[in-house]
């Protein structure tokens, strides 16, 4: 036993230096050195006299200061002597002696090595400035985007906190390839094929929270406040959270189910009053039949609802998407096509509005034809909305012939056109039905 670990037994075996020493613990990790002052309150005359024994000093008051370096050198008056005190505490506490400091660089070390090692699995099977990856990038940099839900989790168990993380990365990249498509995947549907768990995101569950912290992220919004918010979130990545969220309104259309024409839609084609929709009330549908042998389709909720008002001839099937194609929507289009009904799509003349008209195209063809979305068309709609560049970087794949044209001009003005500002030309179509602005 060599002069540090027969000092540290001696002070072990001796209750009267107990707190002494857990008071030197508190210096040496707080400055990795022997320094400061300490305070012991309410002592006993053992440790009184066992500290003073040392210092060469007599204690009277219950309270008792000295400093750490006035005992460290009476220490090494001693028999131990010499002494290393930093062994000497290590033998005492039977581990190595850190600072706090340390100690965080370390934790921060381990931290980083992480979030590296869930980063590099990313990036094996995604690119580099994906959302997933990029999410996890700046998550990690910024201490934002649900790091403090990862950091809960990391300190309860690391291996289960980085499983969790890779599988919530994963999921991002799929949203990446599902808004590239203008099909929609079930919340349930989309959590099984990911972890196998069909309740894997719900909302409420860790995994649910850091998805829409990565959703949130990618879509530089704000995290949702309430469950109307978290639905629409989910909608505008694709992800239908439940039947009843995917709607399109519709009117002037008959709905056959389970083969037989559902009394409630022909009320509304009757009446000629417009309904909403749900993918619940669409599961088990066989066939529709439109009012006259055109159905016109818009993106948005005021359009529509101009349309219904200012409408003379109300034979028509008129539907709107709201945004998005929902499934809903997704659901209906082939059976319009199937009818023998000629659709015409119209929407916004902005990045996401051209690609959702591109998307329809390039899945239906010809048989699905844009409407009132021409150059001149963008040019009438005009706003004084700007686009940023990422948003402007959509429109490169689009590759409908009118679209193409209309897109360039898009990313030349760099601003948004929207249909309220051509919407007399729209009602104008539907009245005369003009050939001519078949497109």
């Amino acid at each position: 036993m060599n002069n540090n670990e027969a000092c540290a037994a001696y002070f072990k075996e001796n209750p009267a230096y107990q707190r002494c020493f857990s008071e030197f613990e508190k210096k040496w990790n707080s400055y990795g050195r022997v320094t400061g002052i300490i305070t012991l309150k309410n002592t006993f005359e053992e440790e009184r006299r066992a500290i003073g024994g040392i210092l060469g000093k007599t204690f009277y008051e219950d309270t008792v200061r000295f400093s750490f370096i006035e005992f460290e050198k009476g220490l090494q008056c001693t028999k131990f002597a010499p002494v290393n005190f930093e062994e000497v505490l290590e033998v005492y506490f039977g581990r190595k002696m850190i600072t706090t400091q340390e100690k965080q660089r370390e934790a921060e070390r381990e931290k980083t090595e992480f979030f590296e090692n869930v980063k590099n699995c990313l990036t094996e099977c995604a690119d580099p400035d994906s959302a997933g990856v990029s999410w996890l990038r700046e998550m990690f940099f910024q201490k934002k985007y649900g790091y403090q839900t990862v950091i809960r989790e990391y300190g309860r168990d690391r291996e289960k906190t980085e499983k969790l993380l890779k599988t919530v990365g994963k999921a991002l990249l799929l949203l990446e390839d599902i808004r590239e498509t203008e099909e929609e995947y079930p919340l349930a549907v989309f959590s099984a094929e990911i972890s196998g768990n069909p309740h894997y995101f719900d909302q409420g569950t860790t995994a649910g929270q850091l998805l829409v912290h990565g959703m949130c992220y990618a879509a530089q919004t704000d995290y949702p406040e309430n469950a109307h918010q978290w639905r629409e979130l989910l909608l505008s990545g694709g992800i239908v959270p439940d039947n009843i969220s995917s709607i399109v309104h519709i009117y002037g259309l008959r709905l056959q189910v389970r083969g037989e024409w559902h009394p409630a839609y022909d009320a509304f084609c009757r009446r000629q009053e417009p309904c909403a929709v749900t993918m619940e009330n669409l599961q088990e549908l066989t066939a529709v039949q439109p009012t006259g042998d055109k159905v016109y389709i818009v993106e948005n909720e005021m359009v529509f609802s101009y349309l219904l008002k200012h409408l003379e001839q109300k034979k028509v099937t008129l539907l709107c998407t709201s945004g998005q194609l929902r499934s809903a929507a997704v659901k209906l289009i082939p059976f319009l096509l199937d009818s023998g009904a000629e659709i015409y799509y119209s929407g916004d003349t902005d990045p996401d509005g051209i690609r959702i008209a591109d998307r329809l195209w390039k899945k239906y063809g010809d048989r699905i034809h844009v409407w009132r979305m021409s150059e001149e068309d963008y040019v009438k709609s005009l706003s004084e909305e700007e686009i940023g560049n990422v948003s402007i970087k959509k429109l490169e794949t689009v590759e409908n012939p009118v679209l193409r044209k209309t897109a360039k001009e898009v990313r030349k003005k760099k601003r948004a056109g929207y249909q309220e500002n051509i919407l007399k030309d729209l009602l104008e179509d539907m009245e005369l039905e003009r050939p001519s602005w078949k497109q």
